[in-house]
């Protein structure tokens, strides 16, 4: 049966950090795409993007995620890092319990032990 990987504290933390601390120079390109050009959104990184809109008119109208928030959660959970019982903690436990308990989805790979090529 394949293992799945666990959710780490250090991975929410560097993703955080990735928000609230990010470019937002390919949302921006995004918005400046011709039609033909929807093949050049596989290569953007668009993990600030919360939301975009294009009117009839052509208005385009885009949101980003929210960098305060994530500027809080961050220093939220570098505070309360070490300690278990913590907001911080008990989503944590929370958040790996909920992993444990999801049946494995079909056609994941296992991942390997360490073993290179």
């Amino acid at each position: 049966m394949a293992r799945r990987k666990k959710i780490a504290r250090e991975d929410v933390i560097r993703r955080l950090g990735e928000l609230a601390y990010g470019r937002a120079n390919d949302a921006v390109r995004l918005v400046f795409l011709e039609p033909g050009e929807a093949r050049a959104i596989d290569g953007l990184d668009l993990s600030l993007l919360a939301e975009v809109r294009r009117s009839e008119k052509g208005l385009v109208e885009v949101k980003l995620c929210d960098r305060i928030r994530a500027l809080e959660l961050l220093a939220g959970l570098l505070e309360e890092k070490e300690a278990p019982d913590s907001e911080a903690g008990r989503f944590f436990a929370a958040l790996e319990h909920a992993a444990a308990a999801q049946p494995e989805p079909e056609g994941i790979l296992p991942e390997e032990d360490g073993g290179g090529v």
